[in-house]
């Protein structure tokens, strides 16, 4: 079986993917007639507000992330501990890096360029969707405002099973065995960028946003790219022989594709300096 697996999309704001378009946003549709860093800082300041008061309105916790902790670790923990369906789990705050933009006076007005690197806060809502299952919307609170959006097509296919009475038994990330396979695989072959883009829209309505309504009507609104995409086959075999004679097919047939120099057999030891060999 073939399946969509993990999805990673990226959401972009095409009026501010530039300084002038920054500056012009500021002028045109805030009504600033000096633009400067101080009016991004209020917005920043105004979408943790609303943040805030989100969580609190509908008793979603708010966890604020470590460094180098594994934030998988944390959302399966409260989604075992928080059983909802088509809501917000929770919300995690982390100060990530990000290419934001930098204001700097020249000649006696700000000009805007994304030519350093900051750290800022990220907000992650994770959610459990009637549709989608668990996944995540991350929004960085400061300009451009960038989004991303993490799925998996797994999840998508296993719920649209449950919605058609087809049984079948899963794997953490898969399907171990299903009564109806061929409707499975029509399924998994069904999911598109409608799909994605629809669901996408819905958590822009119902979550916080940096951006006003009457600011994304008048053209200041997220468009989706792809990331990261993973596509998973799946292949389930009667007998362990069959499935070792499998991975050692897949191991000679690909020795020399791509990059010889990097393909490598790696094995349960310390490598150092002075172990023989390359």
């Amino acid at each position: 079986m073939e399946c969509l697996d993990r999805l990673y999309l990226n959401g972009y704001i095409v009026k501010l993917a530039t300084g002038p378009g920054l500056v012009f946003f500021m002028r045109d549709q805030l009504g600033k007639p000096i633009p400067s860093p101080v009016f991004l800082g209020q917005i920043s300041e105004k979408f943790r507000e609303a943040v805030k008061a989100l969580a609190e309105q509908e008793g979603v916790p708010v966890y604020q992330f470590r460094h180098k902790e594994r934030k998988d670790d944390i959302a399966n923990r409260f989604r075992r501990g928080r059983d909802v369906r088509d809501a917000i789990v929770f919300i995690g705050v982390a100060q990530e890096k990000t290419q934001a933009f930098n204001g700097k006076k020249v000649s006696g007005q700000f000009q805007f360029d994304r030519d350093k690197t900051v750290y800022v806060n990220h907000y992650y809502f994770y959610i459990e969707d009637e549709e989608f299952g668990p996944l995540f919307l991350k929004i960085c609170s400061y300009a451009p405002w960038s989004v991303k959006l993490c799925l998996n097509g797994h999840e998508w296919a296993k719920r649209q099973l449950d919605k058609r009475h087809i049984s079948y038994e899963a794997l953490d990330n898969g399907f171990l065995s299903c009564s109806e396979p061929v409707k499975l695989q029509k399924i998994c072959d069904g999911l598109g960028w409608e799909d994605i883009d629809r669901l996408f829209r819905k958590w822009l309505r119902r979550i916080p946003l940096p951006l006003r309504p009457e600011d994304r009507r008048a053209g200041y609104d997220w468009d989706l790219s792809i990331w990261q995409m993973e596509v998973s086959l799946t292949q389930i075999f009667d007998r362990p022989l069959r499935g070792s004679k499998f991975f050692e097919e897949i191991i000679r047939d690909n020795l020399d594709l791509g990059r010889p120099d990097r393909v490598q057999l790696v094995f349960d030891r310390v490598v150092t300096k002075k172990t023989p060999g390359e």
